[in-house]
């Protein structure tokens, strides 16, 4: 899970907007950084044994089991473990929380080695390559501010090309309004197209009524998109 809170746009700023920048980065990584040291993987609201909908619908863009996909915000989810499964052997996972990401490396042991780990916040992050499927389950939600917003689509822009696939999963308008003590935006899938623009073509959707540990159900949206 990565909530990124920075508000940084494109372009030149001042050394004092760089100063609170960091200084927001620093917040939201340890917010994330206390989530998971005080509380076990398995309850956290977002917590999935198996997360059956986005392995279904990563499955359905996916060229080839060689394709190069990327979680955004994996931290400590099962996700990767069932992408390794399934024969997927071209993995990033990146997370703001590095204790979240110590903790799927731990579980998954000799075999986190085969994938490929960043610690960066999405709204900062500038990638150096290029992914075939884009997997986001639950941040692009947390980026309520619009510079925040755009510095996490300038990022998907540069890390995805014509015919590359990206999933992302937010809450759905009759989800929570909060999540981890944070202020989300919610989205259907047609807000959440319009929000992302014209160089992605939404291409299938899905609900999913999310049971979290404590019993609480949380209505999410998946938004299926095609880079043009």
């Amino acid at each position: 899970m990565q909530p990124s809170v920075t508000g940084a746009a494109a372009g030149q700023v001042s050394p004092t907007a760089e100063a609170t920048e960091d200084s927001i980065m620093a917040s939201s990584r340890d917010h994330w950084d206390e989530t998971y040291r005080t509380k076990a993987e398995t309850l956290v609201s977002w917590y999935q044994p198996s997360p059956e909908r986005s392995l279904a619908l990563i499955g359905s863009v996916a060229p080839s089991r060689s394709a190069g996909i990327i979680d955004i915000g994996g931290g400590a989810s099962r996700l990767i473990d069932g992408l390794l499964a399934e024969g997927y052997g071209d993995l990033t996972v990146l997370d703001i929380s590095t204790v979240a990401l110590d903790r799927a490396k731990a579980r998954l042991g000799p075999r986190a080695e085969t994938v490929n780990w960043i610690a960066a916040d999405i709204a900062r992050w500038r990638p150096s390559r290029i992914w075939d499927v884009w997997h986001d389950r639950a941040v692009f939600h947390f980026l309520t501010e619009r510079p925040a917003q755009e510095a996490y689509i300038a990022a998907l822009m540069q890390a995805t090309r014509a015919g590359s696939a990206v999933v992302i999963a937010t809450f759905a308008p009759t989800g929570p309004e909060r999540c981890s003590g944070l202020p989300v935006q919610r989205y259907d899938a047609s807000a959440l197209a319009a929000r992302l623009g014209a160089d992605f073509e939404l291409v299938a959707q899905a609900e999913e009524a999310h049971v979290t540990p404590a019993g609480a159900t949380q209505d999410f949206q998946y938004g299926v998109f095609r880079r043009r």
